[in-house]
């Protein structure tokens, strides 16, 4: 059986936290910044974790992080 393969864009974007969760990072901050406020942009930075509906299928294609 072959190994399974790790999509490489999502492995780029998302880290696996110490219980095992998936750490993302969130949308809209990279461009259009002047009609934003600066509550919304700081609050922006923050990561986030990917919500428990979409777990299985991130784990399933990221298999080995």
């Amino acid at each position: 059986m072959p190994k399974m393969k790790t999509s490489r864009a999502a492995a780029k974007r998302f880290k696996v936290t110490g219980s095992g969760k998936l750490k993302r990072n969130k949308a809209y901050k990279s461009h259009i910044l002047t009609k934003k406020t600066t509550k919304r942009k700081r609050n922006l930075r923050k990561a986030a974790l990917v919500d428990s509906t979409n777990e299985k299928n991130m784990k399933k294609i990221l298999p080995y992080i």
